[in-house]
């Protein structure tokens, strides 16, 4: 009996240690699957699942700092199952898609998303914000919203809260931009294809480019989400560009937050572009890596939100938020201006 009991409690300790991140993706799991099931039920599919498992995270997080049990699991919804979301991005994107926009569109994408990204950083410094935090408002202004933040966090190395501040202002202003985007088409004198790429130049999220632009209709719809999806293609550069350059060198003295690792992630990313545009994905295929990819990020964010606290939060002030604002103003009307300066 004592040999059976001292085999059975061997088994449990050798099980424990095999599966230590079961626990915490079995809880970041379902908060994923809850977000993408209500956003499946209400039919909001401007409502993303990525913004619903941060909040439910946040939620749980500050009620109750989640055991010791849940934290090896958490850490790997952070980190690789965060980045294996990432890389699926790419089958949402093609180069021919990509080519159709033509070289005025790919210049006025390109552009604004480099000014705005280096405005966005210049306006930081002047604010007094922090460097790091900057550096994840910048980037999800400029590119794509939450999943720009949380790719650009690979070479930034920011805290949680940094992260859940700025998935908090580019969905905040993103929002606000899908709401007054339409009201301004006609006031301001652009067509159907000039408005599509205005939008897809510089409204945050995917989500919220689809929203604002088929409401004027298909070929506002389509122009506006191809040129959404040149912008996450320039994801991959700018988190490179981040981790080489600004964010290189050690700038707090300890080894925590000193250099950050190379992003191999990123080149998943543009592998998986690469494939989509050369071989052709069965459509069912492509469909279940998209959301598969969802689940994946919702994961990653419920995770950042169950150690997210608030107080830490609040505690940022309200500098960043006008950084938000800032730089949703700056990309909203430099993208204008190129949409003009490009002629369409």
């Amino acid at each position: 009996m004592f040999i059976q009991t001292g085999y059975l409690e061997h088994k449990a300790s050798r099980l424990r240690h095999d599966m230590p991140a079961l626990p915490g993706l079995l809880l970041t799991g379902a908060i994923a699957t809850a977000a993408m099931l209500f956003r499946s039920a209400t039919g909001l599919q401007t409502l993303s699942p990525l913004i619903l498992s941060i909040v439910i995270g946040m939620v749980i997080g500050n009620i109750r700092r989640p055991h010791g049990l849940l934290l090896p699991g958490i850490g790997f919804s952070l980190k690789p199952l965060l980045r294996l979301g990432i890389v699926l991005l790419g089958l949402q994107i093609t180069l021919p898609q990509l080519l159709s926009l033509g070289l005025p569109g790919l210049a006025t994408v390109t552009a604004t998303l480099a000014a705005s990204f280096v405005a966005t950083m210049a306006m930081g410094r002047l604010l007094g914000v922090d460097r790091r935090l900057t550096g994840l408002i910048a980037a999800g202004t400029s590119v794509c919203g939450a999943s720009a933040v949380i790719a650009a966090n690979a070479a930034v190395r920011g805290r949680q809260e940094d992260v859940a501040y700025a998935v908090a202002c580019v969905t905040i202003f993103g929002s606000f931009s899908m709401l007054a985007y339409p009201l301004l088409a006609t006031p301001l004198h652009l067509d159907a294809m000039a408005y599509g790429v205005w939008s897809g130049a510089t409204i945050h999220e995917v989500a919220q480019v689809v929203a604002a632009t088929f409401q004027s209709g298909e070929v506002a719809g389509q122009f506006g989400t191809i040129a959404k999806l040149a912008r996450v293609v320039l994801l991959a550069p700018l988190v490179l560009t981040l981790a080489l350059t600004l964010f290189r060198s050690p700038d707090t003295g300890t080894q925590e937050r000193g250099t950050a690792p190379f992003p191999w992630f990123v080149l998943g990313f543009l592998a998986v572009v690469a494939l989509n545009s050369l071989v052709s994905i069965p459509a069912d295929l492509v469909r279940h890596g998209n959301l598969l990819g969802t689940f994946l990020l919702s994961c990653g964010l419920a995770a950042m939100g169950l150690q997210t606290h608030m107080r830490q939060l609040a505690a940022e002030g309200l500098r960043p938020l006008a950084l938000g604002a800032f730089g949703w103003l700056f990309i909203s009307g430099f993208g204008y201006a190129m949409v003009r300066l490009a002629g369409f």
